[in-house]
């Protein structure tokens, strides 16, 4: 049996959504390894992106999401890393087709432009829909370019 981990993070503006998207995908099955935030005090974005990030760089997560308030801090900083392909999603569409076409590895959530049940089918979306390959795979490889 496989064992479905992903790695989560956010900052003050997402830590509610990060709380309550953390009970569903422990409910899926999903080890979850929360590298904060711990409360809704203000805290800096890149503070938790950055390690959400190194984990899935480095191989350690094959899946991440990150959440803030907007969800732009979080995916800049998340893209920072070559192996990381972060995409930021505020609807179930684009969830899938970050998937299906870009392979994305991260997903993050706006908190203050989604409500729960929105965050909720959108996460669903994205861990459940699988990347097409051909010559979708083509352009991701194009991606990476720090050692091009």
């Amino acid at each position: 049996m496989e064992i479905k981990s992903l790695a989560i993070g956010s900052d003050h503006a997402g830590y509610d959504l990060k709380e309550y998207l953390k009970k569903y995908l422990e409910m899926w099955g999903y080890v979850v390894e929360d590298y904060g935030t711990y409360s809704s005090d203000s805290v800096d974005y890149p503070d938790f992106a950055h390690p959400v990030a190194k984990s899935v760089n480095s191989g350690m997560h094959t899946t991440a999401i990150l959440i803030c308030g907007s969800g732009q801090g979080v995916c800049i900083t998340a893209n920072k890393y070559e192996r990381v392909r972060a995409a930021l999603c505020w609807t179930e569409e684009l969830a899938e087709l970050t998937r299906q076409h870009n392979n994305s590895n991260i997903l993050c959530l706006p908190a203050r432009f989604v409500d729960n049940k929105l965050a909720l089918r959108i996460t669903e979306k994205y861990l459940n829909t699988d990347f097409e390959g051909g010559r979708h795979d083509r352009r991701v490889k194009k991606i990476a370019t720090l050692n091009n």
